[in-house]
């Protein structure tokens, strides 16, 4: 186990519990404001509820997860800088949300960083807690847009990352469970460079149409971050 500044704020992180980028991204582009109440599904070692913390502080953010040592990680980080009041883990299966621990159709906007990786896509050398975080182990697509469906309001917002590969699973599964996919953006290393990752707003109970919206591009022509990029980490 170590330690991770971010701003004034202490996260704890193991070897198995760790985050890239992609939090970094889907909380810069969740738009959280500070009234909202949050559900930070697949939240892992909880990055982006405490990105919301250190930016915004919401209201209220539930952070789901599975794994029981990624929820105590949170647990740490929560008591060390004091946001009892406003961070709730909660160690549970997504797939079985129960409305005594968390209240149906309460939520402003759901969060997901789910795994990329469809079950038996290459996971013998990672370790357990790793593989369940990047592969569909644990919990599908299916299993994300199904729980956000629960628990968002009517015109609430579901804010997922994911890889491209994988863009018609998620707007089908949006639509299977009533959010309508209203905004995408791609995100691009370099203007050059395919896009590694999308992220996607869907809306529940919203009519169809969706805007792409410009890309993010991550690095210049010299390789040097772009200022969109660097803004993530202020």
């Amino acid at each position: 186990m170590e330690t991770f500044a971010l701003g004034k704020l202490t996260m704890y992180v193991s070897e198995d519990h760790r985050f890239g980028t992609d939090a970094f991204l889907l909380a810069y582009y969740a738009g959280v404001r500070p009234g909202n109440v949050v559900c930070d599904l697949c939240t892992g070692c909880g990055i982006i509820p405490l990105i919301f913390c250190k930016n915004v502080m919401p209201h209220l953010i539930y952070a789901v997860d599975i794994q029981e040592e990624a929820i105590e990680l949170l647990k740490m980080s929560v008591e060390k800088n004091h946001l009892e009041n406003t961070v709730q883990p909660i160690l549970t299966d997504l797939r079985e949300l129960d409305q005594r621990v968390l209240a149906f159709e309460t939520v402003d906007i759901v969060t997901a960083n789910p795994p990329y990786m469809t079950n038996g896509s290459g996971y013998e050398k990672l370790s357990r807690p790793q593989a369940i975080a990047r592969h569909e182990l644990m919990c599908t697509v299916d299993d994300v847009c199904r729980a956000a469906g629960k628990l968002l309001k009517y015109g609430g917002l579901l804010k997922m990352c994911h890889r491209p590969e994988r863009l018609s699973d998620v707007i089908n599964s949006m639509r299977e469970n009533k959010i309508e996919p209203k905004s995408i953006t791609f995100v691009h290393n370099s203007i050059y460079d395919k896009p590694w990752l999308f992220l996607i707003t869907g809306k529940k109970g919203a009519k169809s149409g969706m805007v792409v919206e410009k890309p993010m591009i991550l690095r210049n022509d010299d390789k040097s971050y772009t200022e969109e990029y660097t803004r993530l980490y202020e």
